[in-house]
C-alpha cells in the first residue's frame, strides 16, 4: 500500500481535491484507491501523531488509522489531505521564519505506516497572496501581529522546500503552484491518485469553470469535444486561450488590503516567489508540476 499526504499549503485547496476523487467512487474501487472524508481521520491522526512524538508507529496504531478511515481490506492506496499536517494557520508566519516546522512534520508522517512507501504531495502559493489570506482567517491579529516582525519579503519557498525535500529523505516529493491549478488541475488529481492519465475524472475541469464565464464554459467543452486533444501541452494551450477570453477578473485579481502595501510590494513579492519557483523547478528530488 502507497500512503499519500496531501500537506496543502494553506489556503490552497478547502478539500477540493479529496472531493473531486471522492466523487470518482468506480474509479476509486477500480484503482483500489481510499480518499476517506477529511472528519473521519484528522483527529485519528493528530491523536497518533502526539503519541508516537515520531516514532514509528507499531501495527495496532496503522491497523485502527485504517479502520477510522476505510472498510477495504486490499487498498493500493491511500490518500489523506490536512493544510494542518504542517501547522496551523496561526504558526505559518512566526518570529522564527516562513513555515519553519513544516519539514519537522514529514518523518513523523512518514512513520505513522513505516513500513509503507510514503509521497508528499504540495501546492505552493504567492506569498503575497498567502498573507492577504491568512489576514482574512486570523481577523483578531492585527497585521503586526500576523507578520511577527517579518517583513513580507522574507517569506521565500525555495528554502522551505529545500528543507522538505531533504525530511522526505527520498521519498516522492510532488510539488506545483495554486495560480497553475487551473491548467494543470488533471495532473495534480491524478499525480495524487495514481490514477492514469488517459482515465477521465468527473471534476478534471473544476477550477477552470470557477473562474471563467458560462459562456466560456459552454464553448470550451464544445469545443473539445469536437476537437480531442494529444497532449497536456495541446490541451494547457487551448485551455489558456479560453481563459484569456472567457476568464473572470474579479476571480483572478488579488486584493491587498494591507498596511502599507502597494502594488510595487505586491509585485517584488510575486516576482522574488517566481524566482523561487523557477529555483524549486529544477530541485532534484522534486517533481514539479508545471503548466
Amino acid at each position: 500500500m502507497k500512503v499519500v499526504f496531501h500537506l496543502g499549503a494553506h489556503s490552497t485547496d478547502e478539500d477540493q481535491l479529496v472531493r473531486v476523487l471522492a466523487n470518482n467512487p468506480k474509479v476509486l474501487d477500480e484503482y483500489k484507491i481510499s480518499v476517506p472524508p477529511p472528519q473521519k481521520y484528522r483527529m485519528v491522526l493528530r491523536d497518533a501523531l502526539v503519541s508516537l512524538h515520531g516514532e514509528p508507529a507499531p501495527l495496532q496504531v496503522q491497523d485502527a488509522i485504517i479502520e477510522a478511515c476505510s472498510d477495504q481490506t486490499d487498498l493500493e492506496r491511500l490518500i489523506f489531505s490536512h493544510e494542518f499536517f504542517l501547522c496551523i494557520p496561526e504558526r505559518v508566519i512566526t518570529e522564527h521564519g516562513f513555515y519553519t516546522r513544516a519539514a519537522s512534520k514529514l518523518g513523523p508522517l512518514a512513520n505513522l505506516f513505516p513500513d509503507n512507501e510514503t509521497e508528499f504531495h504540495m501546492a505552493l502559493i504567492n506569498p503575497a497572496t498567502l498573507i492577504v489570506q491568512l489576514a482574512k482567517r486570523l481577523p483578531k491579529r492585527s497585521y503586526e501581529q500576523l507578520m511577527a516582525g517579518l517583513d513580507p519579503r522574507d517569506l521565500r519557498w525555495e528554502t522551505v522546500v529545500r528543507d522538505m525535500r531533504d525530511a522526505a529523505q527520498g521519498r516522492r516529493f510532488v510539488i506545483w503552484c495554486n495560480e497553475d491549478v487551473p491548467l494543470v488541475w488533471p495532473e495534480v488529481l491524478r499525480s495524487v491518485s495514481g490514477i492514469p492519465a488517459e482515465r477521465g475524472l468527473k471534476g478534471d475541469m473544476l477550477y477552470l469553470d470557477q473562474i471563467m464565464l458560462p459562456e466560456g464554459r459552454s464553448r470550451l467543452r464544445s469545443y473539445l469535444r469536437s476537437h480531442p486533444v494529444k497532449s497536456v501541452v495541446q490541451r494547457n494551450k487551448i485551455s489558456a486561450a479560453f481563459l484569456a477570453k472567457y476568464a473572470q477578473r474579479e476571480e483572478i485579481e488579488m486584493d491587498a488590503p494591507l498596511p502599507g502595501w502597494t502594488d510595487e510590494l505586491v509585485a517584488e513579492i510575486t516576482a522574488q516567489y517566481d524566482a523561487d519557483v523557477a529555483s524549486i523547478a529544477r530541485l532534484p528530488g522534486v517533481e514539479f508540476i508545471a503548466p
